[in-house]
């Protein structure tokens, strides 16, 4: 197992620096100028030359990934070239109210999605089923930006139960916060949780028609013994999967909610890094963001191996040599 871990941290590795030569030529040909963002439209060619050269622009686009990539391994992201704070520092203020609207998000999802879809499961074709089958499409179908539209319009500006914008401190008052976070949690929860409780349903309708819960039920084994002992364990391996593989998505998706309701996280800083050509600061989101999405995805299969041991023995055949 720890040689399976080894290696999938290799290839972790590997996946990183493509990625951060992809994004880092990629921002390369997006049009417009770092100078004339920095200095406006009024400055002379001279000013822009001279910037160029401090910001070390004028060097090959090659030397500038290799100088980036030195001082990323030695912990240094930079220093943003719009608030000239280092890049560290301004994701570390960032970065709690994402984490934030990211948990909120799962949480709500889970909370909601599994008990859902194992009842939608147990209730084949019901009318219940039914219900939950169209609440997942509908959500699945409407879009982030939509829906916190629309929630902002009946919540908060109609009802006025919920702030349009903005997050409480959790510090400041809990239920401050909690009140702050309901309306973008929903926002950036129902499309993940829809996706959960579609796998969790079809994954516990093939577990509940295998042999082995036929043979428990033959012997007279109770429905619940049956469903937590025999079911539940083969079941969820799937809807792991699901969860682990849209957790990155839902991460990524902080970026648009936070647009909406203007809540002060990593991704409204990367939005405005784009537009003002803060090549620093993007390089760092990304290369945080695929961080998190490739630590995630080995998390889980972690967690298959404690779930379902012969997928431990899988892996452990797998890394022999």
């Amino acid at each position: 197992m720890v040689r399976y871990i080894v290696n999938r941290m290799g290839q972790m590795l590997v996946i990183l620096v493509l990625i951060s030569l992809a994004v880092f030529l990629l921002l390369q040909m997006v049009p417009g100028d770092v100078a004339v963002a920095l200095l406006g439209d009024a400055a002379s060619p001279e000013d822009y030359q001279a910037l160029r050269v401090k910001l070390g622009l004028d060097r090959p686009v090659f030397v500038q990934y290799l100088r980036w990539a030195r001082n990323l391994l030695r912990g240094d992201f930079g220093t943003s070239l719009v608030s000239r704070y280092p890049v560290a520092h301004l994701y570390l203020q960032r970065l709690p109210s994402t984490i934030q609207l990211t948990l909120c998000g799962l949480l709500f999802a889970v909370v909601t999605a599994v008990p859902a879809g194992i009842f939608a499961a147990l209730r084949h074709n019901s009318r219940a089923d039914i219900l939950i089958r169209g609440v997942a499409t509908f959500g699945t179908a409407m879009p982030n930006f939509w829906l916190g539209l629309l929630l902002i319009y009946a919540f908060s500006l109609k009802l006025k139960w919920f702030t349009s914008s903005g997050i409480v401190p959790l510090s400041t008052s809990f239920l401050g916060w909690a009140g702050s976070m309901v309306l973008p949690a929903l926002t950036i929860g129902l499309r993940f949780s829809s996706i959960v409780v579609r796998q969790t349903r079809s994954a516990f309708m093939k577990a509940l028609s295998s042999d082995y819960v036929r043979t428990a039920r033959a012997k007279g084994v109770a429905e619940f013994l049956v469903v937590a002992r025999h079911v539940m364990k083969n079941a969820l391996i799937p809807v792991i999967t699901v969860v682990g593989l849209q957790l990155g998505r839902l991460f990524g998706g902080a970026v648009i909610t936070e647009a909406i309701f203007q809540i002060p996280g990593i991704g409204n800083l990367m939005a405005d890094a784009v537009f003002s050509r803060d090549l620093a600061v993007v390089l760092a989101g990304v290369m945080i963001a695929a961080i998190a999405v490739l630590t995630i995805n080995l998390l889980v299969d972690i967690v298959y191996s404690i779930i379902d041991p012969r997928i431990r023995l899988t892996a452990r055949k797998g890394s022999r040599p």
